[in-house]
């Protein structure tokens, strides 16, 4: 989210320092400890300073020489557009090394490359503080690291992986190159993000994710636990959603267990005006000094809401402590916390610390461009390669066509950079290709004109590089009148003007907004370029703006384009009906221009993809996976015409590619890849770069195969490679190569692995090709008995290793104890069980070349006991019921109850007999509900007890019900079955 500095705030940075605060400290030695230097700081401060210290804008302290610091600097994949600010009225904008998204970094399943694109964008993050600390600060958020659960995701881009495991390994190695290898000092300070079970932007702000503890412990706490124990991120972000019923925003896990996982002091922070929701969309307390309070005590250390303006939250932090909803001491706890971070970023020493040499002359440097085309080429996955289709030689290609949307484009998304320079498809292609050859090309757009119906003239833009107003006025058809349209599936459209080759959007959020073509790409939260020309029955058209169609986003009341009386198109129409009408003519179509193009040629190379701010992004998710339809006709009529065709599709998800897979020889996927997106293209397309990457998702054939987006029981609902049994398009792991390996026998250190200790896994692979190329080895793992539901198979390590020709290598991969546990809900701890593990290594999930098997000593998880008090939420299965916030402070129940809902509690020792249950319960609606206590089976099961729950007036409000039972004894399985909605936090039967 984008925070705009202000000119009045930048006048602090340099603002005088009085003399006295010249002086001395302790706090400014470095040779002091690092507690003691805190301890000096903190015990200098007042009260309302260290208030100051809680919002994004940390104020400054000047009688202590203390300057603002900002917190948050976005930076996901190089430092982000969305850094830039204001400054005088005018936009100061910062062009960085652009490298490609994060779910194309993780593509290259090389955590030692990521960590030096980590490094890269860490000291250029260092370049920029050094000219102005102030716009872009030290503290910088990132990774993302919400598991990839769902490829519908709007911000599907923003992350690594499905997989847990490889998550938490990319987000080590990025978050560990931007914080530097220095034992004491940080070179920046990376923020995880977002904390927790937060994949849907569909409500996001009010949907609660419903995470029972297996799946929150093992799979959605595992990004943020590994880079946070390894020491190379210094906190998280908290999410917008709820978890379990409760705001993560206030969520206790940040003290209870983000910081179990480290000895080092963690920074933790709110997401862009998350505090608000909390007393706005959420209403979840009355009062911001409440939310806030709750906030800080919860854990969080810094807000970021409110712009600048930090005033609001100092109020409402001041009204907190006026009525003892805090104590000073929370507010202390947070202040050396944030104080902590600055002091290893080097603030307080003298020299500002080792990193404080780094320049802007480190930005877009020889060194990170060659870096950024290396992510690049490393991140590309060859889907298929029929026949030997790719690589393509130049020796044998007189003639190569290159058409396609974004043959010429290279885009840039909400958390990506200004690029300091674009090496588009073409441009790779053309430079590869030299000039020896002929090269044709085309973005095979429609190119159009657009007459008004009733006057018979023209829509017409402005030929100045900012554009001017679009008006109907044109008597004729010129460059001012003609339209490139780019569509981006279910009927979003955008135009480029030919004019001046920049995109219509619309000029102002007024009611009757004018239009203006003077947008260099899509791009804003409401993104103002979007169109639908829809038909208006007789062979015209009505045009829409769709630039609101967004879940969250402003809607005003007209939709629709008319001509205001001066002849301006502006948005003036509520309605298609009273919409104006045009004719569209086709000046040239799209498809007939790369037909032309791909006739005759050696080889015919299609670009498609997507416009990363239309087609799923923060604030909208995706409703279909399938490419533009008009992506797919230019397939298909491109593949007629020249056989000989490869797709390059440039996006940043899976798609649903069944007639490609089926038909076109060769499919090559990038995502939005940077700056060198061109070059890097270009060197896997000619075989310069034997392609390596491999998915970091699974591919899906249909959305059908998916259930609804808000699921997020990936053990029940069988999500992800993880627990599908299906087949889907391409498997998680899955890439080609330019070679083939073969892998010898898979051995182990040891045939038995026991609690505490490690086996080395190794496996000889060799080269069998006539090319040098990289092998993904992965190892799986897959435990054949368990008390509980385990994974099918799940990726415990893995490693990128090179090969020349006929050259073999043996690859260790160790595997520890503790990778194999899971976690017990009937004890709330960890466990290693005693089983026989099926051990596979191969190229992806579903191409397994090797396998043997693992005895694992653990223990045995002992049959429940029910007669001590049990969280009702630590279920082994359930059907139709949520988890709650048992209390708003900590604690779940389950809740969200509709008659007939269960859940069960599995293998119970009942010893020599039962004859009670009690419950702690609540319920608002008046009348009663019941638990019914069954065994064995929620519908057929025997009823052993009923308890009444009557109405307690509050959710939060407990009390306890008991039932008599029928006197059972042995071992069953225990249901409890509910007749309507209430809570239940704890019960016990005895």
């Amino acid at each position: 989210m984008v925070s705009a500095l202000v000119a009045g705030l930048l006048a602090t940075v340099g603002a005088a320092v009085p003399a006295s605060a010249q002086s001395t400290y302790p706090f400014r030695n470095p040779n002091l400890p690092l507690e003691r230097r805190v301890d000096d700081l903190m015990g200098r401060l007042t009260l309302d300073e260290k208030i100051g210290l809680l919002h994004q804008y940390q104020a400054p302290i000047p009688r202590l020489g203390i300057k603002r610091v900002k917190n948050g600097t976005e930076a996901l994949h190089g430092l982000a557009w969305s850094n830039d600010f204001y400054n005088n009225g005018s936009t100061v904008t910062a062009t960085a090394t652009t490298f490609p998204q994060a779910i194309g970094l993780a593509s290259t399943w090389n955590p030692a490359l990521i960590k030096q694109v980590g490094s890269a964008v860490g000291s250029e993050a260092r370049g920029y503080n050094s000219e102005n600390p102030l716009a872009w600060g030290l503290n910088l958020w990132a990774p993302v690291v919400d598991p990839l659960r769902d490829p519908r995701a709007g911000r599907n881009e923003e992350g690594y992986s499905e997989d847990p495991y490889l998550t938490g390994t990319m987000a080590t190695a990025y978050a560990g190159g931007m914080r530097g290898d220095h034992p004491k000092y940080l070179k920046t300070a990376p923020t995880v993000k977002h904390y927790l079970g937060y994949n849907n932007e569909f409500k996001r702000s009010t949907t609660s994710s419903s995470l029972r503890p297996r799946a929150k412990k093992e799979y959605y706490e595992t990004g943020f636990r590994m880079p946070i124990q390894a020491g190379v991120a210094t906190g998280v972000m908290m999410s917008y959603n709820l978890v379990n019923g409760r705001p993560a925003t206030a969520h206790a896990d940040a003290n209870d267990v983000v910081r179990a996982w480290t000895d080092e002091t963690l920074m933790n922070v709110t997401d862009a005006f998350a505090p608000n929701n909390l007393i706005g969309s959420q209403r979840y307390y009355s009062t911001l000094a409440q939310a806030d309070a709750a906030t800080l005590k919860a854990g969080v250390d810094s807000f970021t809401t409110d712009d600048t303006n930090s005033a609001r939250t100092i109020n409402a932090i001041k009204s907190a402590l006026a009525q003892g909803l805090l104590a000073e001491s929370d507010v202390n706890t947070a202040a050396r916390n944030l104080l902590s971070i600055r002091f290893r970023l080097g603030e307080f020493d003298p020299d500002g610390g080792p990193y404080a040499k780094i320049t802007k002359d480190v930005v877009n440097s020889p060194t990170h461009q060659r870096l950024a085309r290396k992510a690049a080429a490393e991140s590309m996955v060859l889907l298929k390669n029929s026949d030997r289709t790719l690589p393509l030689d130049p020796a044998k290609t007189d003639k190569i066509a290159v058409v396609g949307p974004l043959t010429k484009s290279l885009y840039s998304d909400w958390y990506g950079g200004n690029m300091p320079y674009k090496v588009t498809p073409l441009d790779g292609i053309k430079a590869k290709f030299g000039s020896g050859a002929t090269i044709a090309d085309t973005e095979a757009v429609d190119r159009i004109a657009l007459r008004e119906v009733t006057t018979g003239k023209y829509v017409t833009a402005g030929s100045d590089a900012d554009g001017e107003n679009l008006t109907v006025s044109g008597t004729g058809v010129a460059a001012t009148e003609q339209f490139d349209v780019f569509g981006w599936g279910q009927g979003v459209l955008t135009l480029r003007s030919v004019a001046n080759g920049m995109f219509v959007e619309r000029a102002n959020f007024g009611a009757t907004s004018p239009f203006v073509n003077r947008a260099d790409q899509p791009r804003g939260w409401f993104v103002q370029q979007q169109f639908k020309l829809e038909g208006a029955g007789d062979g015209s058209y009505v045009i829409r703006y769709a630039g609101h169609e967004t879940p969250n986003s402003w809607e005003g009341p007209n939709n629709y384009l008319t001509v205001a009386d001066d002849g301006r198109l502006i948005l003036g129409a509520p309605t298609a009906a009273t919409a104006a009408r045009f004719q569209q003519e086709m000046i040239s179509s799209g498809i007939e221009s790369a037909v032309r193009a791909v006739t005759g040629a050696d080889a015919a190379v299609v670009v498609v993809g997507s416009m990363p701010f239309i087609n799923g992004r923060e604030d909208f998710d995706r409703t279909t996976m399938a490419l533009a339809e008009n992506q797919s006709e230019l397939i298909k009529a491109v593949h007629r015409a020249n056989p000989n065709t490869i797709v390059v599709v440039e996006n940043s998800y899976p798609t649903t590619l069944n007639w490609e897979q089926q038909n076109i020889p060769a499919i090559l996927w990038t995502t939005h890849a940077g700056q060198e997106t061109g070059n890097a293209l270009a060197d896997v397309l000619f075989g310069d770069v034997n392609p390596a990457g491999r998915l970091t998702q699974t591919w899906y054939k249909s959305e059908a195969d998916l259930p609804d987006i808000l699921e997020y029981d990936i053990i029940k609902a069988d999500r992800t490679y993880l627990y599908d049994r299906s087949t889907p398009l391409y498997p998680f792991g899955h890439g080609l190569s330019y070679t083939t390996f073969r892998y010898g026998d898979l051995r182990l250190s040891a045939p038995v692995l026991a609690s505490g200790g490690t086996v080395t896994v190794s496996v000889d692979v060799t080269n069998t090709g006539q090319r040098a190329g990289d092998e993904v080895v992965q190892l799986y793992t897959h435990q054949r008995t368990s008390r509980d539901k385990q994974p099918v198979k799940a990726l415990r390590g893995f490693q990128r290793v090179h090969l020349g020709p006929g050259e073999t290598k043996t690859v260790y991969i160790p595997l520890r104890a503790t990778d194999l546990v899971h976690w017990d809900v009937t004890r709330d701890k960890w466990v290693l069980e005693s089983s026989v593990h099926d051990m596979m290594v191969g190229g992806s999930s579903a191409d397994i070349r090797q396998g043997t098997t693992l005895r694992v000593v653990g223990e045995k998880i002992p049959p429940r006991d029910l007669s001590k008090e049990t969280r009702a939420a630590n279920f082994d299965d359930y059907a139709g019921i949520e988890l709650v916030d048992e209390t708003k402070v900590r604690g779940d129940a389950v809740g969200r109850i509709d008659a007939g809902d269960w859940i069960k509690f599995a293998d119970v020792n009942l010893g020599r007999g039962v004859s009670s249950f009690t419950a702690r319960v609540s319920r608002v609606d008046a009348g009663n509900a019941t638990i019914q206590i069954r065994l064995d089976d929620p519908v057929t099961g025997p009823v052993i007890g009923t308890a009444q729950v009557t109405s307690t007036g509050d959710i939060y409000r407990y009390e306890t019900t008991t039932a008599s039972l029928t006197r059972v004894s042995g071992r069953h399985d225990i249901y409890l079955v509910f007749s309507g909605d209430l809570r239940i936090s704890t019960f016990s039967v005895r």
